[in-house]
């Protein structure tokens, strides 16, 4: 039996450079991972693949995509997987934290240490990209600039360790909306879409546009959250709907998560990078 985390992200960049021939947006994006925020992923040996979640709203038939990663390892080895999976849900879902995408992502490394490490982390890769395009991220688990429509990784060691507050409302955001949306969608006037300077580069996100139009509370919470004496930056992640903020150096955040749910909304998920 082992147990693996599987850590939620953040788009800390995302610029939308138009649209492919493919159908796909051409992207750069700078993504990071989370670290004290995860899905944990636990594998037993069994007579058959079975995968369960402590999350009853989360589906565990084929459409999930740690099924998915099971199926596409099992097609490139020739073998069949007999295990059993538990999945324990820590990221929420319609978040733009990227939770099914690591899951997966966890799935294939820990089918290939199964199987012997027979495939290389480029082959992983490309297994990883036709899952879905944020998969390959998560193989690598350090902040990452990525391009194309999200496969093309370039690992950024260098990148400086910040603290963060993360917010979400109970409604989620369909990514393939908040994309159809980008090219047709204005800016609301008094809102702040420009980039952000921070520690690391700048914070920009141009799926803001579209969402921000359609969720009215999206951007009256990021200007709240840039009123905050604790945050340095703030922005949504990916596609939403979750908010998050960069927090001054020296600052906790603590008290952030109960002052949100006052003065924005008592039924806000909240969390706050640990100490």
């Amino acid at each position: 039996m082992k147990k693996l985390n599987a850590s939620a992200k953040l788009n800390l960049s995302l610029r939308i450079l138009g649209k492919r021939p493919d159908g796909f947006h051409e992207l750069d994006m700078i993504m990071a991972p989370v670290e004290g925020l995860a899905d944990s992923l636990t594998f037993a040996d069994a007579e058959a693949y079975q995968l369960s979640c402590d999350d009853t709203t989360v589906p565990v038939d084929e459409e999930n995509l740690v099924t998915q990663a099971v199926r596409a390892m099992e097609a490139e080895l020739g073998q069949t997987y007999k295990g059993k999976i538990y999945l324990e849900k820590r990221i929420p879902h319609g978040a733009g934290l990227g939770g099914g995408s690591s899951d997966a992502a966890i799935t294939l490394k820990a089918l290939n240490e199964h199987f012997g490490n027979r495939l290389s982390l480029e082959k992983l890769h490309a297994i990883a990209a036709e899952l879905g395009s944020d998969v390959p991220f998560f193989l690598y688990d350090a902040v990452c600039r990525c391009r194309g429509r999200g496969e093309q990784i370039e690992v950024m060691r260098e990148f400086p360790a910040l603290k963060y507050f993360l917010m979400k409302p109970e409604f989620g955001v369909s990514t393939p909306e908040a994309y159809g949306a980008w090219s047709s969608s204005q800016e609301l006037p008094g809102i702040n879409y420009a980039p952000q300077a921070y520690r690391g580069g700048a914070l920009v996100n141009d799926l803001e546009r579209p969402v921000f139009e359609k969720y009215r509370f999206l951007p009256e919470a990021k200007l709240w959250l840039l009123a905050q004496p604790e945050v340095d930056v703030a922005m949504m992640s990916g596609s939403g709907s979750t908010l998050f903020a960069v927090l001054k150096e020296g600052e906790s955040g603590e008290a952030l998560p109960q002052r949100a749910k006052e003065e924005l909304d008592p039924s806000l998920w909240t969390w706050v990078s640990p100490n």
